[in-house]
C-alpha cells in the first residue's frame, strides 16, 4: 500500500496540520486505520500519537481510498479538541461504558381530598352544535313540507 497526501494545510488556531491523502492498494482490501496512521507518521515524521484518522472512503472496485487525517503539534492538543468517538476509533482513548439503570416507578401519591368550597362553578348545560349536514337535512325536510303535492296524471 502506498500513501499520497493530496493537500496538506496547517491550522494554527487548533495546533494541527490537516492532510487529505489517497491510498492506493493494489489486490488489497481497504487498509485498517492504524496501518493507515502508522504509514501517515512515518511520512510525515510524526509520533503516532499525534496523528488521528479522522475518515476514509473507498469505492467498490477501485483500489483507492481517500482520507482525511489530523497530526497535531501535542498529544494534549489531540485530546483536547478532538471528537470522542474518533479518538476511540484510533485507539487514544478507552469506550465509556454506560451502566443502564432499573426502571423504577415514583411512588404515586392519592389524590388528595377536595373540599366543597375549592370545587368550581358548574357551567349549565349547553345545547351541542349542530352539524352542517342536521341543518341542510331540516332545510330540505322544510321546503318538501311546504310545497304542494304534485299529482302524477
Amino acid at each position: 500500500m502506498e500513501i499520497e497526501i493530496v493537500s496538506k494545510e496547517e491550522n494554527q488556531l487548533l495546533d494541527r496540520t490537516e492532510i487529505k491523502f489517497k491510498a492506493v492498494h493494489p489486490k488489497e482490501g481497504t487498509p485498517q486505520r492504524e496501518t493507515v496512521r502508522d504509514k501517515l507518521s512515518a511520512l510525515l515524521n510524526a509520533p503516532k500519537e499525534r496523528v488521528i484518522v479522522d475518515g476514509m472512503n473507498s469505492e467498490f472496485g477501485m483500489m483507492e481510498t481517500v482520507g482525511y487525517a489530523k497530526v497535531y503539534k501535542t498529544k494534549e492538543a489531540a485530546m483536547k479538541f478532538e471528537r470522542m468517538h474518533v479518538l476511540v476509533r484510533n485507539k487514544l482513548k478507552e469506550r465509556v461504558k454506560v451502566e443502564k439503570k432499573a426502571a423504577t416507578k415514583a411512588p404515586v401519591a392519592a389524590p388528595r381530598a377536595v373540599k366543597s368550597a375549592e370545587k368550581p362553578a358548574e357551567k349549565p348545560a349547553e345545547k351541542p352544535a349542530e352539524k352542517p349536514a342536521e341543518k341542510h337535512a331540516e332545510k330540505h325536510a322544510e321546503k318538501k313540507a311546504d310545497k304542494p303535492a304534485e299529482k302524477k296524471a
